[in-house]
């Protein structure tokens, strides 16, 4: 790797670290308001704001949100997984804890993998299999049903993994006539009708918010958007398998902020399953960037 890769790459570490900061503090902004508004309700009004900020960023670079591309295809699978994972998902953050719910989040990369190998048809050697399997036993010690069974809320965060992974993977066969804005207009927009969805079932009515739950939507709007431009800035400067095994941060963060301001004491399971999860997903990034070494020395020249 030449120098001028090994800075980037720094500097798109730094940049995915922050993301994951960012993100943190949304969850965190996310759960406070679910305290004193229905979650379907939290859902809809980050999806309204959300999807208008993106809209209009889409339609000042000129990409067209409103098109039959986005609602069809990989596009429309996408816009189906975000759903589906919003709706869990602030279930899980309501009634769960907040580490908790962060640390099953962290499996979606490994689910991501094996739904490459079975859905996409990538290759995945049987050492990446291992690493795969390893990180499920590690989300069963987070669940940990020996103790009381299973968590209902911790199950739909599982839910909520799977549907990240299908957005993920749907993500790699989209059209790149749809621009980055504009499929995160989409993907905000999706949630508003998973959050009628979940107010029609839960039976509960539109509350007008009050300072404290608007001011909390309105933190979870901000760190929200300003994550999402760090992500993708990371993503477009450095290369994949270099930085991302830094979104394992999120997790650190998570428990932190956790700590520090809802009061919480992740269970020991929480945090050996946790370790378990990150090992298992930091042995397949760092497996997936050899095979492309590998390959990359195969194809050169001489």
């Amino acid at each position: 790797m030449t120098g001028t890769h090994a800075n980037e790459n720094g500097r798109a570490a730094l940049w995915m670290v922050f993301a994951m900061l960012g993100f943190a503090f949304e969850d965190l902004f996310l759960k406070n308001a679910t305290v004193n508004l229905p979650p379907g309700e939290v859902l809809v009004i980050n999806g309204v704001f959300g999807g208008a900020v993106f809209a209009v960023l889409a339609h000042r670079r000129g990409e067209s949100v409103f098109s039959a591309a986005a609602l069809r295809g990989a596009a429309l699978v996408r816009n189906l997984g975000e759903a589906f994972a919003a709706f869990f998902y602030i279930i899980a953050l309501a009634f769960a804890s907040l580490a908790l719910a962060s640390a099953l989040l962290q499996a979606s990369p490994l689910f991501v993998t094996a739904g490459a190998a079975l859905v996409l048809g990538e290759t995945v050697g049987w050492r990446r299999w291992l690493s795969i399997a390893t990180g499920f036993v590690g989300v069963l010690v987070i669940l940990a049903p020996w103790n009381a069974g299973f968590d209902p809320a911790a199950l739909g965060m599982l839910v909520c993994v799977v549907a990240l992974a299908a957005r993920d993977l749907a993500t790699r066969r989209m059209p790149a006539s749809l621009g980055t804005m504009s499929v995160s207009a989409w993907g905000y927009m999706a949630t508003v009708p998973a959050g009628l969805l979940l107010m029609a079932v839960q039976g509960h009515a539109p509350v007008l918010p009050a300072s404290g739950p608007a001011l909390n939507l309105a933190g979870a709007l901000v760190f929200g958007l300003v994550a999402y431009y760090a992500i993708v800035h990371a993503m477009r400067i450095g290369e994949v398998s270099a930085i991302a095994p830094f979104r394992y941060t999120r997790l650190v963060f998570a428990v932190v902020l956790a700590v520090a301001f809802l009061g919480e004491r992740p269970a020991p399971h929480v945090i050996l399953g946790s370790l378990i999860v990150v090992a298992s997903g930091l042995y397949a990034f760092a497996r997936e960037r050899r095979r492309k070494a590998a390959l990359s020395q195969k194809t050169g020249p001489g």
